[in-house]
């Protein structure tokens, strides 16, 4: 857990004892009947063969919010969730985060809530997180704008012209980065994945690729980022008003962007048939919505998935490949044969080589198959987004339930993958299951669902894809043992920062699922290691 989030939860459970301490003095060790009351009244209205979703609202305020966090941290943070299904069922209510909440681990009702228009449900989020996206973000925005948006940057996004340009742009920034990676120097995976992720994608929203504005831009972007798991206090010192001012400076560099784009467009200096990035798409519509001031801040939230989400998911992904040397000789193969294959030809790898698009030939899409297996069962496994909020905008029945009106819900996706109704053996990895199996049902949903599904998801995918085929292509590895924490963001438990000792082809003391490895030629030994675990890596 880094600083920031630990002075965060300290924060939060002092306070939250402050609050149970007062509360208990003046009002008893549970909340007034008044509230109850409020709850018994709407069952009653609501009793014609409709369930109000049993459940507890814990204690006065801070609700079960503390159960929750702890569980949170634990190796099997979905108990919170479980303990309350066995009592109450799939569908339950709670309080957690200072709002009464409607949780539900059911797969049909999550789809069926992520799929609503928003004159049921509309986007919800913690205070902080809604003072730093603003008004206008797409992750708030409702109806019509909502939609155009969400349309042209999903459209772009999906693009042939971005993929190829990703492609490309990710062979340049790991071939910099792992070529200076040497035997006597510790490489943290995953700062090496942000750093490449937030590479790509700045240049993909804003045609921001380097030198001093690049540099500018994630330092500013750091500084943002830290606010979205303070403390919802804003005055000068706090956090919260740290980040507040550091997105206002980011909004200003891209609206200077933004101008300099209009600018040369009108003055015929830039090409306006082409659109090279997000911005260029939203500059082309005529919709009057589009000020550059939403399309400048709409830019910023969306950097958010270059510094999490895509890392989280790369290296999540050699974790449990780690894990499963059958799974990572198998993949391995697979990369080597592709590799093979393509230096046979002279062709470079296209993005269709990784993502194993319908008009692929059929060797490659044989071969790029598992990358799909690998990443889904990534996704499942590791959950990237463990839940989405939504927020009743009236009294909602769905699947005999009722979510009252003004009550948050909280889809939680984590519980759904985990679920042995669902997967056999569903804590092993096990990318196989995915060879058969249909990922449009609604017990997969990685990326949310309905009109808000995230339109970078295929983005998220090619850039893990490529990063294996780099990794696995050059490089093995031996892991220490290590658990994964899901809170407040996903990390390793452990915080070693062990130096593993290097190994050549002569020696022994290397796993089965390894030893075959040992005949290839070697060049030199490095390291790797995410935030805690240590990996041992041989350059081939």
């Amino acid at each position: 857990m880094d600083t920031c989030s630990s002075v965060f939860l300290f924060s939060f459970l002092l306070f939250a004892i402050i609050i149970v301490i007062v509360f208990n003095k003046i009002n008893g060790l549970r909340s007034s009947s008044a509230s109850k009351k409020k709850i018994i009244d709407h069952v009653n209205t609501n009793s014609h063969g409709l369930v109000f979703p049993q459940g507890s609202l814990g204690w006065p305020v801070i609700g079960e919010t503390i159960e929750f966090i702890s569980s949170a941290y634990s190796d099997h943070p979905e108990s919170f969730m479980d303990k309350r299904r066995l009592m109450y069922g799939k569908v339950f209510k709670s309080h957690i985060f200072g709002t009464a909440t409607i949780v539900s681990t059911d797969a049909e009702v999550n789809k069926i809530v992520l799929q609503s228009d928003p004159t049921a449900f509309v986007p919800f989020y913690p205070k902080t997180v809604r003072e730093l996206m603003g008004k206008s973000s797409i992750l708030l925005i409702n109806g019509s704008l909502h939609r155009r948006f969400h349309g042209l940057v999903g459209s772009f996004l999906k693009s042939p012209l971005l993929k190829a340009q990703v492609v490309k742009d990710m062979h340049k920034y790991l071939s910099e980065s792992m070529d200076q990676w040497s035997e006597d120097q510790p490489v943290l995976l995953q700062d090496i994945s942000k750093t490449v992720a937030f590479k790509v994608l700045a240049k993909a929203l804003i045609s921001v690729e380097k030198g001093e504005e690049l540099d500018e831009l994630k330092k500013e972007f750091e500084q943002f980022i830290k606010g979205l798991m303070s403390l919802p206090v804003n005055f000068p010192g706090t956090q919260l008003h740290r980040s507040l001012q550091a997105k206002k400076k980011m909004v200003k560099q891209v609206e200077k962007i933004i101008d300099g784009k209009v600018r040369r467009t009108k003055n015929k200096e830039e090409d306006d048939v082409i659109a090279k990035d997000v911005v260029d798409v939203l500059l082309k519509d005529s919709s009057e919505s589009l000020t550059h001031n939403l399309i400048a801040n709409n830019m910023v939230d969306m950097m958010i998935p270059g510094h999490d989400s895509v890392p989280v998911l790369i290296t999540l992904a050699v974790k449990f490949l780690s894990d499963s040397p059958s799974a990572l000789h198998f993949l391995t193969d697979e990369n080597m044969e592709l590799k093979r294959l393509k230096e046979l030809t002279g062709e470079p790898l296209y993005w269709n080589d990784y993502l194993s698009l319908p008009f692929t030939q059929k060797a490659i899409k044989s071969l790029n198959t598992n990358y799909h297996q690998v990443i889904t069962e990534t996704l499942r496994m590791g959950n990237v987004i463990i839940g989405v909020m939504r927020k009743a905008m009236k009294d909602v029945e769905v699947k005999g339930y009722v979510i009252p009106k003004g009550w948050c819900f909280l889809a939680y996706l984590r519980s759904v993958h985990l679920d042995k109704l669902y997967y056999e053996s569903p804590y092993k990895f096990n990318p196989w299951r995915w060879q058969e199996r249909d990922m449009s049902t609604s017990s997969f949903s990685p990326f949310g669902g309905g009109q808000r599904l995230c339109p970078g998801l295929d983005l998220a995918r090619l850039e893990a894809s490529i990063f294996l085929h780099h990794l696995v292509t050059r490089f093995r590895w031996t892991t220490e043992e290590d658990t994964i924490i899901n809170f407040p963001t996903v990390h390793m438990k452990n915080k070693t920062d062990n130096m593993m000792e290097c190994r050549d082809k002569k020696e022994s003391h290397v796993s089965e699922g390894f030893k075959e490895w040992l005949e290839w030629p070697l060049e030199f030994v490095g390291y790797v290691e995410t935030d805690s675990a240590s990996w041992t890596c041989v350059l081939i």
